[in-house]
């Protein structure tokens, strides 16, 4: 899905963190934004789509992969304006880690290629969208949780 410029609001983005060992799932993405780069799987949150649904269901379609969503480990924003100050686009990101311990990761959706790369090398590459090298260089100085994700509680308030 191509970004969404100057929105009304800012938009929710859902990435799914897959780790095996010190390797991380990334894919490279078909469309924009980052189109060409490697990133980790996500998208936007459908109506009525929690965020961890969102992450299960970006991994199936982008890497072809079954997961179980463990919560939320990470949250960033990229707010973009023009020359005359107004949000060309805003976006809310949250990475969610997901357990997919099995299967080969197979392109799909808007993703050309899906592969497991070691961190420090994905963290190198030249071809890395920025987003995902940040969130590399906080996992390997230890500032994302991913011994304890955040639970997310999904819940229809009564009328």
């Amino acid at each position: 899905m191509p970004p969404v410029r100057y929105p009304e609001r800012p938009l929710v983005g859902v990435g799914a963190l897959v780790l095996r060992g010190d390797r991380i799932l990334l894919i490279r993405r078909a469309a924009p934004p980052s189109r060409g780069l490697w990133s980790i799987p996500g998208g936007h949150v459908e109506l009525g789509e929690s965020v961890l649904e969102t992450a299960v269901r970006e991994l199936k379609e982008e890497a072809g992969l079954d997961g179980q969503a463990l919560g939320v480990v990470n949250v960033d924003e990229v707010i973009k304006r023009d020359d005359s100050g107004r949000v060309v686009y805003h976006y809310v990101l949250v990475t969610v880690l997901v357990d997919a311990p099995h299967g080969e990761p197979k392109p799909g959706g808007d993703a050309l290629d899906a592969s497991f790369f070691e961190l420090r090398e994905a963290l190198h590459m030249a071809d890395i969208a920025p987003s995902a090298a940040g969130l590399i260089r906080k996992i390997l100085e230890g500032r994302i949780p991913l011994a304890n994700p955040i639970p997310v509680r999904k819940y229809s308030p009564s009328d």
